[in-house]
């Protein structure tokens, strides 16, 4: 079932398609002349005001330029988003909000229903997925923390701690007299 929004901007009605209610918004008409870390935190802040957020994808390839997902908790906080930021002008330009056409990967992981695609399953284990780079910034590590063994204390290399008889008890100190 695909929904309906009606908008009127400037005294002038359109009626734009915008899917099936989903946890994914998929936004268009972003500028292009902002790098791409800008725009997610951008876009993070934001969206993150109708919900929690799981992930914001920017991609600047050819053929998604000017486009992200957005991927919400629940379909609720989606719904007020796109409702809310329809047509927002978002560094000069006015966005394009629709939901999604499939579910997100990280929706897939949190239900336990992912399956991974043939090129993702024939990656090699060391490479990094572009969601682990999205969210994380950098590659995970691939070498295995070794734990090292407790040091044992011991008084062998210490020097002991003699008494000095020098040193004036605390009671015999006081200004007190």
């Amino acid at each position: 079932m695909a929904t309906k929004v009606t908008a009127t901007r400037n005294g002038q009605t359109s009626t734009k398609n915008i899917g099936a209610p989903n946890q994914t918004l998929y936004i268009k008409n972003l500028p292009d002349k902002i790098q791409k870390p800008d725009i997610r935190m951008a876009l993070y802040t934001l969206f993150a005001t109708y919900g929690p957020i799981l992930d914001v994808v920017v991609m600047k390839t050819v053929k998604m330029r000017g486009q992200a997902h957005i991927v919400f908790r629940d379909i609720q906080a989606s719904t007020q988003a796109l409702r809310a930021l329809q047509g927002f002008d978002f560094f000069g330009k006015e966005l394009v909000i629709a939901y999604a056409k499939g579910s997100s990967d990280v929706i897939a992981k949190l239900r336990g229903t992912y399956m991974a695609t043939s090129a993702a399953a024939n990656a090699p284990a060391g490479l990094s997925t572009d969601l682990q780079k999205s969210i994380f910034g950098a590659p995970p590590s691939t070498t295995v923390g070794i734990k090292r063994p407790r040091e044992e204390e011991s008084d062998e290399g210490e020097a002991p701690m003699d008494e000095d008889e020098s040193d004036v008890s605390m009671e015999a100190s006081s200004d007190e007299d």
